[in-house]
């Protein structure tokens, strides 16, 4: 599509559901959901983008493929599991540093963490591998 309009819309939109992308991310690393719903909000960014713009003009953007995100992902869900593993614990148990800090309470950083981190790049990779297959010009065999 070739509306000004919606290209101009798309990069505000795209940066604040960014924001509430990363935002959920963070607050779910202690609840359920976060990194599914921030990857959600993340990869319906970059599909509010691809409206605006040609999908070969977001896929230049973007800077690497979609399976670079799924397997970054994987990486880090699996790397979620090995502190519990090497900690002698049962797999997928959580585990967490504390990160003094100069003002106020120490950030704790735990495994559950980098699992939802994982998803959330998951999630985005196979958003943006969904809407770019359905752009292909490619016929039905």
């Amino acid at each position: 599509m070739n509306s000004v309009i919606l290209q101009i819309a798309s990069k505000y939109i795209k940066g604040l559901l960014l924001i509430f992308a990363v935002l959920a991310l963070f607050r779910g690393h202690n609840y359920p959901g976060g990194g599914f719903i921030g990857g959600l909000m993340a990869g319906l960014a970059l599909l509010y983008d691809s409206f605006a713009f040609q999908a070969f003009q977001v896929k230049e953007r973007l800077g690497s493929k979609p399976e670079r995100y799924i397997a970054g992902g994987l990486a880090a869900v699996l790397l979620s599991f090995l502190p519990s593993v090497v900690g002698g614990k049962e797999l997928m148990t959580g585990m967490w540093i504390s990160i003094p800090l100069p003002v106020g309470e120490p950030f704790k950083l735990g495994t559950p963490f980098l699992f939802d981190t994982g998803v959330f790049f998951i999630v985005i990779g196979v958003t943006l591998v969904f809407v770019f297959s359905l752009t292909q010009k490619d016929k039905w065999k």
